[in-house]
């Protein structure tokens, strides 16, 4: 569609009419008519048509297209994923309005994790924008283009709280804090779902992985999950409860098994909690095959049982696997499974078909068939701008010693690393369609800033590992990373002589993008050896060295944090990532990023997160006691705390003034702070509310976010910035699992980050 790009991207979504005024509310997109219309189609379908009702197929080498054509025709499958253009989609949706038997229309869905063509940056980095009006661009744009492919569903957002960065997930997410990732996952329910995921340009969104599946144990992915039920409310459900309260219409189900009971066979989780305290009443999908492991997680003796315990534990629709089409129906004529049972997930399946809007139009995303693209990949389909602009926003000022950043569009610059040319990994994991050969990669955005002003140099100077094993896992299902065939010696060399002819060096180092992925947990999160060997050289030349990180977790970088003059955490900033990072590096964009996960010292310090609860026993660096909670070979604090980021400007924030020494039951206080710009460029920066029940019933974290707001302050500008705090802030789940807001005590605290701020105190009566 051309003419998106004559007006502004809102403009264009503004002017879009709501889908079911286009076809004349034919089926009323209410919660009443949808349930009668739904109860009147189950009357009228066979048991094998509600249970075809209950697949969900994938579209890969073992489900070629041509064999799911006949699935579709025969009523054996409800919806289809991992096909995204519209041809193939609109094949497939003919097969089932012309020659099924109740024309029954398929919901297709994919993983648009952080934008569809248009690749964003990671949803790690995302948070690290504090960005609310950027994370709705991306799900506005994200939407638009997933529904101009002919999609309904998104397997997003991904809103599972961690503090462990071995998982390989963390890309996915975003980061440790409750707070922060139940804001970013509320708005990208609300921007992708628009005002109904009937709209031409929304698609409804299934939050995942219900639940807790980022704390896994030790960081491996798959694997179990044992908390108490106070943190697991506490810390980890809310994110999922907001994204749902935002309305959200799916809910992807964990891999994880909690306290001992998988997600997939956990009715307390599914039907206890979801259904009947959240009222849930949208779709739960099992993750990729999770039916099928039930048996090895040990809680299903055969394929019948693990069928017969996940439909009765609440699991509506069975991705990516045969089983409830194949044991259902003998299950129904046992007994086993009753039809309740069934008309239940089937109703459900339903339900959303009805709230996408597909009773009305099955083609509504997809158009007539002349107005498919002629090229899927079309250079007009992207939306550089606000990609561009996100990116920007996203990056994290770690350190810059004696002003080395920003860069002068001058002089000679050698750009050097494994990742400085990588358009694949800028993009990062779970790149939906996005097409490599589009993204900008940091070399391509360093010679469209400087281009006649400066000259570029650049060497390789190192694979992104040595190690024969890990490249071959990295390359395990696609040529992702590629192995320079001279020797490591040979690519030090280069790059070192490349260095000095410089006038600075900007080295490009972390993590391709298959190191921070599914499946790619990692026991060591260090910067790999082959390009510490590189930093290490390059900072013996003597030259100003910038470096520019590309990873998509935290990382262990005491020694490389020394050995830079400038630090730059970029993450995998997407398609247009390399023109952002060039804006950043000289200046054209002031950096206000901050972290939304600490970073370790040393592996051996995880999990470590800013919201920890105190000890009996707490250290005190500035009075060190041996028997106190500390090691005695490293200091207890992260590297880089959560919240951190610094700016080319400077910012002092004043003492925190309330509006009351004392909140009244059920009232509130405002907490205040000036912000002022003290420095000589304007810039933006994120100023954050964290409180802390000094006395409870049981021990509370030492801070929790409350609230955050970006601002931005000219040179010499202040601004007041205001917090309401009122009794939903000061709430925990006390020990007998009851919401609770104690009088006694409270701390406020207003900062930059987590670690510097200005404190005050209140009295809740």
């Amino acid at each position: 569609m051309k003419w998106i790009c004559s007006v502004s991207f809102a403009v264009a979504l503004a002017l879009q009419p709501a889908f079911a005024d286009d076809n004349h509310g034919q089926h009323p997109l209410t919660p009443e008519a949808r349930d009668a219309f739904v109860s009147n189609l189950l009357q009228k379908m066979t048991l094998d048509e509600k249970i075809g009702q209950l697949r969900l197929i994938s579209v890969g080498p073992d489900n070629p297209k041509e064999a799911i054509r006949e699935m579709i025709k025969q009523e054996q499958v409800g919806a289809i994923f991992n096909t995204v253009t519209r041809h193939d989609i609109r094949a497939m949706q003919d097969q089932a309005m012309q020659l099924s038997r109740l024309k029954i229309p398929l919901f297709f869905a994919y993983d648009v994790v952080h934008g569809q063509r248009t690749v964003f940056p990671i949803p790690l980095a995302l948070a690290a924008s504090w960005d609310l009006d950027a994370i709705a661009t991306v799900g506005r744009v994200s939407a638009y283009e997933a529904a101009d492919d002919g999609l309904n569903m998104t397997w997003a957002p991904m809103v599972d709280v961690t503090r462990e960065p071995r998982w390989g997930r963390v890309s996915e997410g975003f980061g440790e804090d409750t707070w922060l990732t139940s804001e970013m996952g509320r708005m990208l329910v609300e921007s992708m779902q628009g005002k109904s995921p009937a709209d031409r340009y929304s698609v409804m969104t299934s939050v995942k992985h219900f639940a807790a599946y980022g704390a896994v144990e030790g960081g491996r992915d798959y694997n179990t999950v044992d908390m108490s039920p106070q943190r697991l409310a506490q810390d980890y459900l809310p994110p999922y409860k907001a994204a749902l309260d935002a309305g959200s219409g799916g809910v992807m189900v964990s891999l994880n098994s909690i306290n001992g009971v998988p997600a997939t066979s956990n009715s307390w989780l599914l039907k206890d909690l979801l259904r009947d305290d959240w009222k849930f009443k949208g779709i739960t999908i099992s993750d990729h095959g999770a039916i099928k492991e039930l048996m090895k997680h040990g809680v299903a003796s055969d394929p019948q049982d693990a069928v017969r315990v996940a439909i009765q534990s609440g699991v509506n629709m069975s991705m990516s696997d045969e089983y409830y089409s194949k044991y259902l129906p003998n299950l129904v004529k046992s007994g086993a499974v009753s039809m309740a049972d069934i008309d239940d997930a089937t109703r459900h399946v339903l339900n959303v078909k009805y709230d996408m809007g597909l009773f009305n139009d099955p083609y509504s995303h997809l158009g007539p068939a002349e107005s498919d693209p002629k090229d899927t990949n079309a250079e007009s389909r992207l939306h550089r701008p606000e990609a561009r602009d996100v990116a920007r926003k996203s990056i994290v000022l770690l350190k810059n010693r004696n002003d080395t950043l920003p860069l002068k569009k001058a002089g000679t610059i050698a750009l050097i690393g494994p990742l400085a040319d990588s358009q694949r990994d800028i993009m990062g994991s779970w790149s939906a369609a996005g097409v490599a050969s589009q993204s900008v990669t940091v070399m391509q955005g360093i010679k469209n800033a400087t281009a006649g002003k400066a000259t570029l140099l650049y060497a390789k100077g190192a694979n992104v590992s040595d190690n024969k094993g890990i490249q071959d896992f990295l390359n395990l299902y696609e040529k992702a990373v590629t192995v320079d065939a001279r020797t490591p010696q040979q690519l030090l060399d280069e790059a070192v002589e490349t260095a000095k002819k410089a006038d600075v060096v900007v080295a490009v180092v972390g993590e391709a993008q298959g190191m921070a992925h599914e499946a790619s947990s990692r026991s060591d999160i260090t910067i790999p050896p082959s390009q510490q060997a590189l930093i290490s050289a390059l900072k013996a030349t003597g030259k100003p060295l910038v470096l520019v990180l590309m990873n998509g977790r935290p990382l262990a970088i005491v020694k490389e944090s020394r050995e830079a003059d400038a630090l730059l955490e970029t993450w995998f900033s997407g398609t247009e990532g390399g023109n952002a990072i060039a804006d950043v590096l000289f200046g054209d964009y002031n950096p206000s990023g901050k972290l939304p996960m600490s970073f370790p010292r040393s592996v051996g310090q995880i999990p470590i997160y800013y919201n920890h609860l105190n000890t009996g026993r707490p250290y005190d660096p500035a009075r060190p006691n041996k028997y106190t909670s500390h090691y005695y070979d490293a200091e207890n604090g992260p590297l880089y705390p959560f919240g951190y980021g610094l700016s080319y400007t400077s910012f002092t924030v004043s003492p925190v003034t309330l509006s009351a020494k004392t909140m009244p039951r059920n009232g509130q206080v405002s907490a205040s702070v000036t912000v002022t710009n003290t420095g000589k460029l304007d810039g933006a920066t994120v100023v954050q509310l964290y409180l802390r029940d000094q006395v409870a019933s049981v021990s509370r974290p030492v801070k929790e976010l409350k609230g955050f707001k970006r601002i931005m302050l000219k040179a010499g500008e202040s601004q007041t910035v205001t917090f309401p705090v009122d009794v939903k802030a000061l709430k925990f789940w006390n020990a007998k699992m009851q919401q609770v807001a104690e009088p006694g005590k409270f701390s406020v605290m207003i900062g930059l980050d987590s670690v510097h701020t200005s404190d005050a105190e209140f009295n809740y009566l």
